[in-house]
């Protein structure tokens, strides 16, 4: 097992950000991550998992040990005539593996196409995009006790999802390294299989309509997907981001009575979560709370395009924060609590960011 000092970690987030790590290393399997473990420089220093990258922002250097998981490998466990359970271990590409799955019509993430990272942290943020999340394709996942070393098995009830949210973003924060992540798929080759396609969040519908001569499969969906990303997320190869930084926040039916009359237009969709976590019981066709998009709000208080020293908000999206060359991680979260505050003092709500801040 190789350990790096002062190892430079530009390439490996998407923000582009010049830090370092005091210590690295790169494990490719779970005997690796073990023998990690018995070395002295894991026992005594802290300890960061990294994985793409892509939701993070460093504000300064990292002091202790940084480990990158670069397990890879996708395997069929089981299989019936219309679904299918892959495995595949953390250290695989997201949007490969959403691919792999493509070329071989297994059917359930199409829509989460071109999400940057790695499989590991899909299920630690329930990843999710055009009315698809983790949490509907996710069987259980393989982590290693970071103290022990025994491997553990959560399934979908340990995981505690909710919005942007798992129990590995809170009470077993740090605590373990996810190893592999396995799913149940649809089979869509089979005559036999019933699936419903989502096409009806943002502007799937529209784009499929021109296309031309298309016929509705989860290819065309993904294409459709990475079509809209590209038209409105900038390439982190091009323009560090990590992209939405903030998550959406969810406010109760009251304050969004309130605020509706003084912003007719405000955007909203109907939520059966409460302040973004976990499901609590409504009356049927009654919303208990609203989802209110972040980006709307960011744009209202006039961010949207706004350029501050080194960093600022994307002119076409607000909820991407972005260095635009020579930005510190310090002076991203500088604007990203100015962003905070403008949108409290504006409307009374908290937007709470999405991205992991070290």
């Amino acid at each position: 097992m190789k350990i790096e000092d002062n190892k430079p970690l530009d390439d490996l987030n998407t923000f582009g950000l010049k830090v370092s790590a005091q210590y690295f290393a790169e494990v490719n399997s779970v005997e690796e991550f073990r023998e990690l473990m018995e070395m002295e420089i894991y026992k005594t220093n802290k300890k960061l998992i990294l994985g793409g990258g892509s939701n993070i922002l460093f504000t300064d250097c990292v002091k202790g040990l940084v480990v990158k998981n670069s397990i890879k490998g996708i395997s069929i466990l089981s299989e019936t005539e219309t679904e299918v359970i892959l495995k595949a271990n953390a250290g695989e590409v997201w949007h490969e593996f959403v691919l792999w799955c493509i070329e071989r019509n297994y059917a359930g993430i199409e829509n989460l196409s071109l999400i940057p990272g790695l499989v590991g942290a899909a299920p630690m943020q329930n990843i999710g995009a055009y009315g698809v999340e983790i949490k509907d394709v996710f069987q259980e996942l393989e982590a290693i006790n970071m103290e022990s070393g025994e491997i553990v098995k959560f399934v979908l009830s340990d995981c505690e999802f909710g919005y942007r949210e798992s129990v590995f973003k809170n009470k077993c924060k740090g605590k373990f390294f996810i190893a592999s992540v396995t799913f149940k798929l649809t089979k869509l080759s089979s005559p036999k299989a019933i699936y419903q396609f989502k096409t009806d969040y943002g502007d799937i519908k529209n784009i499929l309509s021109d296309m031309r001569a298309y016929e509705l499969s989860i290819k065309a969906v993904s294409d459709a997907v990475i079509q809209i990303r590209n038209s409105k997320l900038p390439n982190p190869k091009e323009l560090g981001n990590a992209g939405s930084f903030f998550k959406n926040p969810t406010i109760s039916k009251e304050q969004f009575d309130k605020l509706v009359l003084q912003y007719p237009i405000m955007p909203s969709y109907p939520s059966a979560e409460k302040s973004g976590m976990k499901q609590i019981t409504q009356l049927p066709n009654v919303p208990i709370a609203y989802k209110i998009p972040a980006g709307w709000l960011i744009e209202q208080c006039g961010w949207k395009g706004k350029v501050v020293g080194n960093t600022g908000s994307h002119k076409s999206q607000a909820l991407v924060l972005v260095n635009y060359g020579n930005a510190n991680g310090k002076e991203i979260w500088n604007l990203a609590l100015e962003i905070q505050k403008s949108v409290r003092e504006k409307f009374g709500i908290e937007i709470m960011p999405e991205v992991n801040v070290v």
